[in-house]
Order: structure tokens, then C-alpha cells, then sequence
């Protein structure tokens, strides 16, 4: 019994390790979302100076996926499937995303989770992502607007990703689920 329990456990495990990998540089998961530094950022074709410029990137948090890793050099790839190289210093760990709709459609900006429409915003403005869990992102605007937005509707999150939620984040969802019922 003892050796079946022990087997079961390393099963589990060895299920979980070999589900996720991890950069050989920093150690980090790879895929991962991060955003540009600055407003101008090159990307090259390799990684180094030596090699050209592939695209050139004008607008600050853009969100970006490293896809690989190589010394000071990452490789990334953006919202329209460009990949290339970036060195690790125009990049930065803050999570921003993209609207990521149609053009003629905007993501509506919840209060909270299923609560009331407070806005909308149009396709590729660029947010910051706070928090996720579930369906869900708590975003901010220009540290203006700040609301709640479906995750599908964001480039720069994966839909399975939660992250920066408190642990009593349940009661939170329960409280927010009451109030979406005393609406009705």
C-alpha cells in the first residue's frame, strides 16, 4: 500500500513538472507575457546587435510573449504573430495587454465581475492588467479608468493565468455574485 501511494504521488508530480517549461537563462516559464521598456524598442532577426533590425516598436508596454531565451537576448513574439529577437534590457516584467476585438466592436469595462457596463474601449489600446483569475481582469486605463474586463478580450494573458488575487478572493466572487442577483 505504501508503495502504491509513493508512486501515485511521484506520478502527480512528474505530470505537473513536465507540463510547464522553463528558460535555461533566467529559469522563468517560457511562454511568458512581459511589456516593452521604452517607446522605441528594436527587434532583431538574432540575438545580437550584429544582426538587423526585423521591426521597430514605438509605443511603451506594448505586451510581448518570450518564446525563448539566449543570453541577454529574448525571443519574442507580438499580438500579430511577429517573432524575433530583443535584448532582456527593453523589456520589462509589468503585464499590460491589448484590446484584442473587432474594430467596429469595444470590450465593455465592468465595475466588477458581471456587475454594471461603466465603459468601453476600442480594439489594440493598450491596458494594464492588476489582477486575473477566472474569466476575468481587473484593468486600468491612463491610472484613470479602472474596471473589469473578459479575459478573452485581452492579448497578453493566457486563459488559464490567474494571478496577483488575494486569498480571500472567494468571498470576494460570492459577494459580487449576490449583488449580480439582487440586480435581476
Amino acid at each position: 500500500m505504501k508503495f502504491f501511494f509513493i508512486s501515485l504521488v511521484i506520478f502527480f508530480l512528474s505530470l505537473n513538472v513536465q507540463s510547464k517549461t522553463y528558460g535555461i537563462v533566467t529559469g522563468l516559464e517560457i511562454p511568458r507575457y512581459v511589456s516593452l521598456k521604452f517607446n522605441e524598442s528594436n527587434m532583431r532577426k538574432g540575438p545580437s546587435k550584429n544582426y538587423p533590425i526585423k521591426y521597430k516598436y514605438l509605443i511603451i508596454n506594448t505586451p510581448v510573449e518570450i518564446i525563448e531565451e539566449n543570453g541577454h537576448w529574448r525571443k519574442i513574439k507580438d499580438i500579430e504573430n511577429n517573432e524575433g529577437w530583443m535584448n532582456k534590457g527593453l523589456l520589462k516584467g509589468n503585464r499590460y495587454g491589448l484590446i484584442n476585438i473587432p474594430y467596429n466592436q469595444g470590450a465593455q469595462i465592468y465595475d466588477y465581475p458581471h456587475g454594471n457596463v461603466i465603459g468601453r474601449i476600442k480594439k489594440m489600446n493598450i491596458v494594464k492588467i492588476n489582477k486575473c483569475f477566472g474569466d476575468w481582469c481587473f484593468i486600468q486605463i491612463n491610472k484613470v479608468i479602472r474596471g473589469w474586463v473578459l479575459k478573452y478580450n485581452l492579448w497578453g494573458i493566457y486563459n488559464d493565468e490567474s494571478f496577483n488575487m488575494p486569498f480571500y478572493q472567494p468571498l470576494i466572487e460570492k459577494y459580487w455574485f449576490m449583488l449580480s442577483k439582487l440586480r435581476n
